[in-house]
């Protein structure tokens, strides 16, 4: 039988390149996305379905998944994919987009593996593969809230894992870095620029920015397509991994954090990502 994905986020980036690799490889594949009207063109392609899911709104979550149901019988693996990230000084972050930031991050992927937990304990078979990101192993300036969402995600996914492995439910948790063609960067840009600036961080602000110029510099071009492959081995591979680093540029950080002691970890940090100011 031929099995079937869901996917949310899937107007562009991970979501969308995943939501092409499952299809081309004979999947069939429920893409949701907040606005259907943006597609750009999944629903030309056979054995897929674009609807609608916000993960921030719980009937779109039942609805998108009845309606997958209605199409394809089951669902055999969820892709919680949908996401965005706050960028800027935590202190001149409103409370408003802390908020936004776990009810997207975390929360609404905790809505959306909730709804779909009781179709596969009764099928006693399912893979769920959350997104995380490098900063949910790792912690950079600037980006506090985003890393203390997906921090936030891996310490779920991982006790649940434990919770479902008895169920024949695996999850899955994939770890990507820099991707240069997502539309995340534009959110998070657009998000920080609507902060209101607190004069005291502006130079901290400005020798962060030189110090992230830095890192995209140095790092490898990974493309959403190269996430989406690593995407694929986690709910395909048939073993018990958990963790899969999805891009290059992160891996020393990941090393450092998983390999070394504290005191190392947190040397090599600050002399890497410190902003020098004066």
């Amino acid at each position: 039988m031929t099995q079937t994905i869901l996917i949310t986020g899937c107007s562009t980036g991970f979501g969308q390149a995943s939501a092409r690799l499952f299809a081309a490889r004979g999947w069939n594949v429920i893409a949701t996305m907040r606005r259907p009207e943006a597609d750009a063109g999944l629903s030309n392609l056979p054995n897929v379905l674009v609807t609608r899911l916000d993960v921030q709104d719980p009937a779109s979550i039942n609805s998108a998944f009845a309606e997958g149901l209605v199409r394809f019988g089951q669902i055999d693996v969820l892709v919680n994919n949908a996401g965005f990230g706050l960028f800027g000084v935590f202190e001149e972050t409103a409370r408003e987009k802390v908020l936004e930031q776990f009810a997207v991050n975390l929360f609404g992927l905790m809505d959306v593996t909730r709804a779909l937990l009781p179709h596969f304990r009764a099928r006693r078979a399912g893979t769920i593969v959350n997104i995380s990101s490098g900063a949910g192993v790792f912690t950079l300036p600037m980006i506090s809230l985003y890393c203390a969402s997906k921090f936030a995600l891996e310490g779920f996914s991982e006790a649940l894992s434990y919770e479902l492995a008895g169920l024949g439910i695996g999850v899955k948790i994939v770890e990507p870095g820099g991707v240069t063609s997502t539309s995340f960067g534009q959110r998070s840009g657009t998000e920080a620029a609507a902060a209101a600036a607190i004069p005291d961080y502006v130079p901290f602000v400005a020798a962060s920015n030189a110090v992230f110029a830095d890192l995209r510099a140095a790092r490898a071009n990974a493309t959403s397509e190269d996430v989406a492959e690593v995407i694929y081995a986690a709910a395909t591979d048939r073993t018990d991994r958990m963790r899969y680093v999805a891009t290059d540029d992160i891996k020393p950080l990941v090393a450092a954090r998983r390999e070394t002691s504290e005191a190392e970890y947190l040397a090599f940090m600050r002399a890497r990502v410190t902003p020098k100011l004066g």
